[in-house]
Formats: C-alpha cells, sequence, structure tokens
C-alpha cells in the first residue's frame, strides 16, 4: 500500500496510507474552528467533497462555511433537498428536471400539472427541515452512463434521461441522501444537518433548457445561509425590495408606461418620466462638451449590407430583428450606434492631427428579448445608449482610457453611485479579430486599470465578438450589483470598415476605436436609479422639486402667484389648490416624493412668504419665493457638482 503526501495550500504536509479521504487528510492537517467550519476541500485546484477519495499526492485548501463558495455549496445542496421534499410530498407524477446553486439563492425545475401555491410551500419546507434533521450523508458515486439511463427511465425522470443520452463520458457522477438520487457533479456539504437557514421564496415558469418550443416547467426559488441573521438580512432586503420596486413607483409616480397595443418592452415615458430623463440627458451632454466630446445623430435603420460588413450578422443576429424591403433594398433596426459612428468618420478625410475624436450620441437602438425577460426599464426591446466612440492612435490610447475611466466614475459618483466591482472581461468563444489584435486590446485594458489603482477581477469570456472591456457594476443602497458601464477596445471594426488617417510619415495609417457607455442604457439606469433611492430623487434631478398647497380657497390666487414665480425662475412646481384637507394633500406629495411642499395660508399671503415642508416630515422657516428659489437653485447646483 503506497504512501500519500497531502500538503495544505496554507502550509504543512502529511503522509497517509492510499486510499485515503480527504477528510483523513484535512483532520491530520488542521483541527477546532477551521476544521469544523470546513464543509469541502479544493485539491490540486478542483471542489471536491470530504469524503473524496485521494490516491494520489495532492495540494489542498479548505472551502469553509463563511466563504462565498462554502455558501454555494450549501445552496446547491439546499436545492438537493427541496428536490427530494417535492418527490416525496408529490410523488413520481412530479417530473424533476435541474437545480443549480444561483447568485443569493438556489432554484429547482419541476414539471407539474397543478401549479405549485403558498401552502404547497410550507408543506415543502417543513419537509426540507425534517429531512435535514435526519444528517443524511451526500453520498457520491461514479456509474456507467447506461446504468444512470436505465436508472432514471425507470424512474420516469425523462429529463435526466435526455442529459444523459447526450453526453459523451463513459461514466457519469450521481449524488444520494436518503432514497433520492439525483444527477450531478457535485461538491456537496457532508450531510443535511447543515441546511438549517432556509427560505422558499417564489415560482416562476421556465421552458426546458430555454426553449419556448419545449416544456413549461415550474422553477421554484429559495435561498439558504448557515447563520440565523444572514437570512433574516436578506428577506429584510427581499421586503424593502419590493417597496423599491422600480415598476411599482414608475407606476404610482407616473413616471413611465407600458401598453400591450403598442407593444412588449416598449416604453413609454409619462411627462414626469420625461422630465427626469430630460435632466439626466442634460446632465451627460454638459458634461460630454465639458470633456472634449462633440454630439452625433444617426438613423434608426441602415442597410442590411452595413451588419455583414461589422460582423453583427454573424455574430449577433439573434439579437437582432428580421430585415425589411425598401424600395427593393434590405434595411435592418440597429442594434448598434458604432457602425453609424465609422459612417460620419469615414465621410472625411482624417489626419493624425485631428485625434483623439470623441464622439457621443444617445442613441436608440431595438435588440430582441424573449417575452419572458423583459423587465420593466431593466430589461426592454427598444432602449437609448448614452454611447461614445473615441478614434485615436495607438499612442493616445492609455490616456483615452484613463479620461474614459475619470468621467465615467464622475458621472456615477454624481448620481450617488460610489460603490462598484470592476471585471475585465476576456475574448469569448464567437470571435473576429487574431490572437495578437485581442492581446494588445486587452493589456491596454489591464495596464489602464492597474495604472489607476483600480481593483478588478478578470471575467473570461465574457468580452464581445470584436474586443475585450471593461465593465463596472453599480451598487444600490440594498448592496445588489447592477451592469452599467462598458468601455471596450476595439482594433476588428477600423479593420473591417478600412477606417485610415494620413500619419504624420504622409501615409495611411489604421485608428483605434474604443467604444463606450457610461450609465449603458437610460432605461436600466432609470431603473436603477428609482430602486436605489426608492423614487425620492436628489434635488437636482427630481422631476418636480416643489408643489404649491393652499390652506383654503381664500390663497388659490397666492398660490398661482407662487408657482408662476417659481416656474419663471427655473423651478419645477405644481400647484395643488383642490378643494381637501391640508393634511390629505401633505400626504398625497409626500407619497409622489416631492422634496418640497410650500404650504400658503392667510399668514404666508399677507407676508409674501411661503411655509417650507420637506418630504420626510422636517419644517423649515417660512422664507421669501425668491429666497426659496434661490435655496432650490444652489442644491441643485451643488448635487451636479457644478
Amino acid at each position: 500500500m503506497a504512501d500519500i503526501s497531502v500538503t495544505l495550500e496554507e502550509g504543512g504536509q502529511v503522509s497517509l496510507s492510499s486510499p485515503a479521504t480527504i477528510g483523513e487528510a484535512l483532520s491530520a492537517l488542521v483541527s477546532g474552528k477551521q476544521r469544523k467550519n470546513t464543509i469541502a476541500v479544493r485539491a490540486n485546484g478542483k471542489a471536491v467533497d470530504l469524503d473524496a477519495v485521494l490516491n494520489a499526492d495532492a495540494v489542498i485548501a479548505p472551502i469553509l462555511k463563511d466563504s462565498d463558495e462554502g455558501l454555494e455549496i450549501l445552496r446547491h445542496s439546499t436545492a438537493h433537498i427541496m428536490a427530494q421534499a417535492v418527490r416525496e410530498l408529490f410523488g413520481r407524477d412530479v417530473k424533476i428536471a435541474i437545480g443549480p446553486a444561483i447568485e443569493n439563492g438556489f432554484y429547482y425545475d419541476f414539471l407539474r400539472e397543478t401549479p405549485f401555491s403558498p401552502d404547497d410551500f410550507e408543506q415543502i419546507e417543513k419537509r426540507m427541515a425534517e429531512i435535514a434533521d435526519q444528517a443524511l450523508p451526500f453520498s457520491h458515486r461514479h456509474i456507467s452512463r447506461t446504468e444512470a439511463i436505465e436508472m432514471f427511465r425507470t424512474q420516469g425522470e425523462k429529463y435526466k434521461v435526455e442529459l444523459l443520452e447526450e453526453m459523451e463520458d463513459e461514466t457519469v457522477s450521481i449524488y444520494q441522501q436518503g432514497e433520492f438520487v439525483d444527477l450531478c457533479r457535485g461538491p456537496h456539504i457532508p450531510n443535511t444537518s447543515l441546511v438549517k437557514e432556509f427560505k422558499l421564496l417564489r415560482v416562476a415558469g421556465a421552458y426546458w433548457r430555454g426553449d419556448e418550443n419545449r416544456d413549461v416547467l415550474q422553477r421554484i426559488y429559495g435561498t439558504a445561509f448557515f447563520d440565523r441573521k444572514e437570512l433574516k438580512k436578506y428577506l429584510n432586503d427581499l421586503e424593502e425590495a419590493k417597496k423599491r420596486d422600480h415598476r411599482r413607483l414608475g407606476k404610482e409616480l407616473r413616471l413611465f408606461t407600458v401598453n400591450d397595443q403598442i407593444g412588449a418592452g416598449l416604453i413609454l415615458w409619462q411627462p414626469k418620466g420625461a422630465q427626469l430623463r430630460r435632466l439626466i440627458e442634460d446632465y451627460w451632454k454638459d458634461e460630454h462638451y465639458r470633456h472634449g466630446y462633440e454630439l452625433l445623430y444617426t438613423p434608426h435603420i441602415a442597410r442590411h449590407d452595413l451588419w455583414k460588413t461589422s460582423g453583427h450578422l454573424d455574430f449577433y443576429s439573434e439579437n437582432m430583428y428580421a430585415s425589411m424591403e425598401i424600395d427593393e433594398v434590405k434595411y435592418q433596426l440597429k442594434p448598434m450606434n458604432c457602425p453609424f459612428h465609422i459612417g460620419v468618420y469615414k465621410s472625411d478625410k482624417r489626419s493624425y492631427r485631428e485625434f483623439p475624436i470623441r464622439w457621443a450620441e444617445l442613441g436608440t437602438v431595438y435588440r430582441y428579448e424573449r417575452a419572458g425577460a423583459l423587465h420593466g426599464l431593466l430589461r426592454v426591446r427598444g432602449f437609448t445608449q448614452d454611447d461614445a466612440h473615441i478614434f485615436c492612435r495607438e499612442d493616445q490610447l492609455e490616456e483615452e482610457i484613463f479620461n474614459i475611466l475619470d468621467l465615467n466614475l464622475l458621472i456615477l459618483k454624481t448620481f450617488g453611485f460610489s460603490d462598484y466591482d470592476i471585471y475585465l472581461s476576456t475574448r469569448p468563444e464567437k470571435s473576429v479579430g487574431s490572437d495578437d489584435i485581442w492581446e494588445k486590446a486587452t493589456m491596454a485594458l489591464k495596464q489602464a486599470l492597474e495604472k489607476k489603482g483600480l481593483g478588478f477581477e478578470i471575467d473570461p469570456g465574457e468580452g464581445v465578438f470584436y474586443g475585450p472591456k471593461i465593465d463596472i457594476k453599480i451598487k444600490d443602497q440594498l448592496g445588489r450589483s447592477w451592469q452599467c458601464s462598458t468601455i471596450q477596445v476595439d482594433f476588428n471594426l477600423p479593420d473591417r470598415f478600412d477606417m485610415t488617417y494620413t500619419g504624420a510619415d504622409n501615409r495611411d495609417h489604421q485608428p483605434i476605436m474604443i467604444h463606450r457607455a457610461l450609465m449603458g442604457s437610460l432605461e436600466r439606469f432609470v431603473g436603477v436609479l428609482i430602486e436605489h433611492y426608492a423614487g425620492a430623487f436628489p434635488i437636482w434631478f427630481a422631476p418636480i422639486q416643489a408643489r404649491v398647497l393652499n390652506i383654503t380657497d381664500d390663497q388659490a390666487a397666492y398660490c398661482e402667484k407662487v408657482y408662476n414665480r417659481l416656474r419663471k425662475a427655473g423651478i419645477r412646481v405644481e400647484k395643488d389648490v383642490r378643494n381637501e384637507k391640508l393634511n390629505y394633500k401633505i400626504r398625497e406629495a409626500q407619497m409622489d416624493k416631492i422634496p418640497y411642499m410650500l404650504i400658503v395660508g392667510e399668514k404666508e399671503k399677507a407676508g409674501g412668504t411661503v411655509t417650507v415642508r420637506m418630504r420626510d416630515g422636517k419644517n423649515l422657516p417660512p422664507m421669501g419665493i425668491d429666497e426659496f428659489a434661490d435655496k432650490v437653485i444652489e442644491e441643485s447646483r451643488q448635487g451636479r457638482g457644478i
């Protein structure tokens, strides 16, 4: 019996007789709290169960409860327990599909004729707790693919059979707890007793394998934590998220709507939403002008052949709408603005002295989204990108990326986002261009981030088909991440469109193209803003900054005077002179998230003043109309960073 050497990544080594389990090796290397909190191990870089057998030397690193990976394993194991509970409660008539861990939780897909209900959730959770109390071990074994197919076919699990029939491996991995067996690569927690703090959250429809022509399954979502306090906080955050849901607030605050007669995923901006959007756009334009950009406007359609040249038809066609014929020529709705900006570039001969050229556009694009993926402002079919393209020489590339990052973080900070994660997304499987070009573009982005001292993570394979990119995911008040900003270096489109400039040597050279969007899309960004601020926007971009409220009809004329004077001063103001009680009107203004309520009675009318009430219920001393206007203007200037 040969000895094997097991080395702990953080230091320490032990020799064991082969075969030995990971758990045995771990117990010989660590003890106390660390051993107790280890639920799996990474052996030679691969996550494995504690009962996995070692037959050769290995370097191991514990996977602890308080790690992200440990939490993911717990949630995956909880999904298996949920599937076991469903099977035991509802029998073989329910077919089981797949159940992975996901961000913040897990899900499992089931085929069941009867919809799951909240009462079912109570039963399932109760049965899950009973299974957990049994401390059933998660046992792992490999069997032949043929044996697995026969086993799951006997059980009537057609989805497992389908997955197995498409595999090429001769052996497959299965896990079992109690009588429940599942097809799974693992790893899992040692036994079910670690699953204590969990909650089933909701059920939604899901097509089998994402194909709308396949079975419609019921997807039960849940979450799990090792710590009760963390579960409680998460559930509280979910309740807070419901209150902040931009779809509900968008309707209540009359910001936007959708209409089935017009089409799903197409946003109708109501007056207050349009005002909010205008304020964002004006700030965006002003900042871009200050940072050396010029504005462009381009069409919504282009000839079909343009998208062949750009590569979108080869690499992006599933996101594009069908072409249309105009004067016997095929045209297509644009999914991107970049080929149009290239068209502007090629409208004239360019010199190296012009560079960098910075062009920005609030350009509306159209991309196909499945009906089930549409989600308020966050996932739509027509949206406006805060797009820009920079054309520069190679020696200017680093400085331009610096400038983009500076402008990007400034704009995000001005809107209240100072917490974010940065990712460097590398070459995807489907892409164009040589390895050398991709390496050069990726290194340009990487070095810029490093020199700016910005921490980042590599996101393998998540670049766009024509180049790598930097993605910035902002965090809102609840700590949720939202993808907004992207910066992409592109050597490929300049080549595909034969773009040139005359260099100092009087020869033709190819420019470098940088694509960037700082807010991503106005629709999505507004949706995030609504949820971040719960609809109570800062004064500088609040659609309505003040509402004038009279106490009795005797002050109606004075209300009109206050309203007109503030409007002329540039204040976004409304008036409410309805014959209603003042408290009722104040309550409505608070529900509408109006920053200031200007209350006028006989005293204010006689003195030419207003009494100022803030939306949080605090009162300010009475002040003159012009004094209040100056106050709001100054607050707005400061909010915009002027």
